[in-house]
């Protein structure tokens, strides 16, 4: 299993855009046969960091979800979305291999 970490640095000011763009991911990943383990948003102080955590398989498996999922008109929509709004300004990618129970 991979699991992949999103680190977001989100507009403050467009929190709300930010969760309805987040929402669109929580139905997207688990179609292209991951598990989404959910956004983490700023909840207290100010912080301009989100988080997202969703898993697959495997790399290879990670690698097919990308391909995937470049053509499919909902991932168009989020995207478009994201960048309609700006409701972050940046994000950063890191995989890890999960220690479970």
């Amino acid at each position: 299993m991979i699991t992949c970490h999103v680190r977001y640095v989100v507009d403050q000011d467009k929190l709300a855009e930010f969760e309805i763009y987040s929402r669109m991911w929580l139905a997207l990943v688990p179609k292209f046969g991951g598990v989404h383990h959910g956004y983490f948003l700023p909840a207290e102080g100010a912080s301009d960091e989100a988080f997202c955590l969703f898993s697959f398989d495997s790399l290879a498996a990670y690698e097919q979800y990308r391909i995937a999922s470049a053509s499919d008109p909902e991932v168009a929509k989020a995207l478009a979305y994201a960048k309609e709004t700006r409701c972050f300004l940046r994000h950063d990618r890191s995989f890890h291999r999960p220690l479970l129970p």
